[in-house]
């Protein structure tokens, strides 16, 4: 596990009309979410690896489809610096992830079908009124990059 990561898995509650999953729970522990965003990723298709310097992304996979997720620290201060981590989520493993800063992420999509995730990060995109520099560090275009996506 990487320090300061944050893995719930979720709970699917079906009945003949469906299934509901809990998310978030403020009394479970806080995050202060600043904006949300959906994403619809279609089958074979890489998003990252990419990381932030501040913000904190609250990602939600519970499908339709499955992604696998790959992690690595690269904090310098971390007692997990230089950890990778890899987990297949969505329709079959529905969690929430909180990617602290510094953590190096990205996903591609494993399944048939196109995969939904659902961020609640901790910062706006590009600050307040959309004035400021992005907050990502992106990776996927550097040709020495140790972090690969295959």
């Amino acid at each position: 596990m990487i320090s300061g990561l944050t893995i719930k898995s979720l709970s699917k509650n079906t009945d003949a009309r469906g299934w509901l999953a809990e998310i978030f729970r403020s009394d479970e522990w806080t995050f202060p979410v600043a904006m949300a965003y959906a994403s619809l990723t279609l089958p074979g298709v890489v998003r990252g690896p990419h990381e932030h310097k501040n913000q904190s992304d609250g990602f939600v996979f519970f499908g339709p489809g499955s992604f696998k997720l790959y992690l690595w620290d690269a904090r310098l201060n971390s007692p997990t610096r230089g950890k990778k981590m890899e987990l297949i989520v969505g329709v079959d493993n529905p969690c929430l992830v909180i990617i602290p800063p510094g953590v190096v992420h990205g996903y591609k999509c494993v399944s048939q079908e196109a995969a939904l995730a659902l961020n609640f990060p901790d910062k706006l995109y590009k600050g307040e009124g959309k004035k400021e520099a992005v907050d990502e560090i992106r990776h996927e275009d550097e040709d020495d990059s140790p972090y690969k996506i295959s």
